[in-house]
């Protein structure tokens, strides 16, 4: 079959009417104030001597978009990509230009969670949000959310070698390097209402009438809630919202406290108590909508790599899409 360029233009007009997120994203975000970051990140300089110059920062960071966004390997990445139209109008690719291979997509990923780089674009993005007052700082909350990494089975006596921070031997072998390649060796399990989890820890200030992530911390799943969320909360913050894991946590001078008490041994709530918590919740349970986003909307809350760097990477993507996304349902006809 042959198509003319009427036939692609009547096509993308299709997808566009169907809703099209990457299109819309496209129409929202500015993207020009990411490769400040990226470039200092990954320099992008030709070579002296020749050859095929490097991937733009910025195609290979909206590569990235699109990875966390539905969640996929970087072959998938790679595939999706070459097959999706609507793939190519958000990267601005022709079908004659050039998708990095997913070896390509896998390296850049690995140089960028080596460094900050994740946490900085989330920052700077935020910076513009802000300055066109999606963000009204009426109050904030804190809570968690498990991120889930890949699994590996392992015996009762590996798994003790590892609470003493050890390797098991089998696993350091010199001629079979993929043995510990192929596990994480710094996510943790924990259990919570009686599910097991492993991974890492997701925990999130959230402003509490736009529903934005604020700020962010990653720590492996068995991290306590309140050590994870240690320092978390600014002067910015006019009041502090969380459940009852966080009753110990220090505020700075001036943050109005709205976090729920907690009940000891011997000493159970009143009925005032009580009644105050539900007052609390009634304002801290927006926090769950952001979670339930994540998963409606970017792709769920897993990752696929192994290590706490690659972590701190994927779940900063995780946290910035989620907030593109959300500026997106907030609907207001500005460029951020």
């Amino acid at each position: 079959m042959h198509y003319t360029f009427f036939d692609e233009e009547k096509c993308m007009a299709k997808i566009t009417k169907l809703g099209d997120t990457l299109e819309q994203l496209n129409g929202i975000v500015n993207w020009s104030i990411f490769p400040s970051v990226l470039d200092r990140a990954i320099p992008r300089e030709k070579s002296p001597k020749g050859g095929r110059p490097p991937m733009d920062n910025l195609l290979m960071f909206k590569i990235l978009v699109i990875k966390r966004l539905y969640n996929l390997s970087h072959d998938q990445t790679e595939y999706q990509i070459n097959d999706r139209l609507s793939f190519r109008r958000f990267l601005d690719l022709d079908f004659g230009d050039t998708v990095p291979d997913a070896k390509t997509i896998w390296l850049y990923e690995d140089k960028l969670s080596k460094s900050e780089t994740g946490r900085e674009l989330f920052e700077l993005f935020n910076e513009a949000i802000e300055k066109k007052g999606y963000v009204t700082r009426t109050g904030s909350i804190v809570d968690a959310s498990f991120v889930e990494a890949p699994k590996r089975r392992n015996t009762k006596e590996q798994r003790e070698k590892m609470k003493q921070g050890e390797i098991p031997e089998e696993w350091a072998d010199a001629e079979h390097p993929q043995k510990l390649r192929q596990r994480d060796i710094e996510a943790t399990w924990t259990k919570k209402r009686n599910e097991a989890h492993f991974g890492y820890k997701d925990t999130v200030k959230v402003d509490l009438d736009s529903k934005l992530i604020l700020d962010y911390r990653v720590t492996t799943a068995s991290t306590n809630d309140a050590k994870a969320a240690d320092g978390i909360f600014n002067e910015s913050d006019n009041v502090a919202y969380g459940d009852s894991a966080y009753p110990s946590m220090e505020l700075p001078e001036g943050v109005e406290s709205k976090i729920s008490e907690k009940a000891t041994r011997n000493h159970p709530l009143t009925q005032e108590q009580r009644e105050s918590n539900q007052q609390k919740a009634k304002k801290r349970c927006r926090v769950e909508h952001v979670f339930a986003g994540m998963v409606q909307m970017c792709g769920g809350t897993t990752i696929r790599s192994k290590n706490l760097n690659r972590a701190n990477f994927n779940i900063a993507m995780l946290n910035l899409l989620y907030n593109m996304r959300r500026v997106l349902f907030l609907a207001r006809p500005c460029r951020v």
